[in-house]
């Protein structure tokens, strides 16, 4: 069987499984029935009506934004992306996943554990923020969003649930462990290669120790103290911002780029632009293990989260249509540059 059978048998037992659900009462409306299940934003677009629910998403928007300026900016940099990349993966990404995803409250965008596959995938191949890098990441982007998208569309939403919930856990664990020790560089002030593996940097950090800069450790320490400090004592703030700004007024008190503490590059200030990823058969042959990984993580992490949230609000979650959501966000964002995304 080919995939425009398969997916024509999916969509005739769709459409044979909601008729059978309905009343006897009830008449069959493609447009009330059907739709909605592929376009959600049309079963709670009237919601949009109500102040009430215009002012909570307002507010819902806001602290989001706040709360995503730090996390973009270090996902990019721990995917080796200019800082700009996460930003603009916060801005287009949760658009596309809000309208088409079933989840009401989780909000796509970029993760420590995609940020660090794309990171260990492309940097073998191209230099960390180079174009061709990038073209490389927009690629990712756009190949995992289609596996993610036919994945939702053939209903496999239900397999997703057959992962177990330790192996998600492990790889949380791991990813962060790894995030970690590619952060090491930074938090310490020393310079060694991009693409040592996981015991070769250790190995080069102890051999570098002599080079600590510890006017950049000081910063690093003083900004994740006082991000768990306000995380502690003020769970109303957005900690990560405070540590950042924090951080940043500590480093600019002693002295910044004089005391070897380089800054983030400056922001553009302009919309993304449109772009075409490169979709060339090299590509496809060195990434699509890798772009197949990351639509599998992306829609266990969805899953995952999208399911803990349900359980306080009471929604029901479902896999094929986050699958859908998912995978339409990516796609859409690689003509731009965003990188893959999850929900967070």
């Amino acid at each position: 069987m080919n995939l425009g059978s398969y997916l024509t048998k999916q969509w005739h037992n769709v459409v044979e499984e909601v008729k059978s659900t309905l009343p006897e009462d009830i008449h069959f409306d493609f447009r009330q029935h059907i739709l909605p299940l592929f376009f959600p934003f049309l079963a709670w677009k009237d919601e949009l009506k109500k102040t009430g629910t215009l002012r909570a998403d307002f507010m819902a928007g806001v602290i989001g934004a706040i709360i995503v300026l730090p996390q973009g900016i270090a996902f990019a940099m721990i995917a080796g992306l200019p800082p700009v990349y996460g930003l603009y993966t916060a801005m287009i990404t949760p658009i596309v996943a809000g309208l088409f995803s079933s989840s009401r409250h989780a909000v796509s965008g970029p993760t420590a554990p995609i940020s660090l596959v794309v990171f260990a995938a492309v940097s073998k191949l191209a230099e960390p923020g180079s174009d061709e890098f990038i073209s490389k990441v927009l690629f990712l982007t756009f190949v995992a969003g289609a596996i993610q998208l036919v994945m939702g569309l053939g209903r496999m939403g239900r397999y997703v649930s057959f992962v177990s919930h330790a192996v998600v856990v492990g790889f949380t664990a791991g990813a962060a462990v790894l995030t970690i020790t590619n952060q090491m560089t930074g938090v310490l002030g020393v310079n060694i290669s991009s693409r040592a593996a996981f015991l070769e940097t250790w190995e080069q950090l102890a051999l570098h120790v002599s080079e600590i800069n510890w006017a950049v450790f000081s910063v690093a320490a003083y900004t994740l103290i006082m991000s768990a400090l306000s995380k502690k004592y003020a769970p109303k703030m957005p900690h990560l911002l405070v540590g950042l700004a924090c951080g940043t007024l500590l480093a600019w008190m002693m002295g910044g780029p004089a005391a070897g503490i380089s800054f983030a590059a400056e922001i553009p200030s302009k919309l993304p632009s449109f772009s075409i990823p490169g979709l060339s058969a090299g590509n496809f042959h060195s990434l699509l293990g890798n772009a197949f990984a990351i639509a599998i993580l992306g829609i266990i992490q969805t899953i995952a989260v999208g399911r803990s949230i349900a359980v306080n609000s009471g929604q029901q979650i479902d896999g094929n249509q986050e699958l859908t959501g998912q995978g339409l966000s990516n796609i859409v964002g690689s003509f731009f540059p965003v990188m893959p995304v999850a929900v967070r």
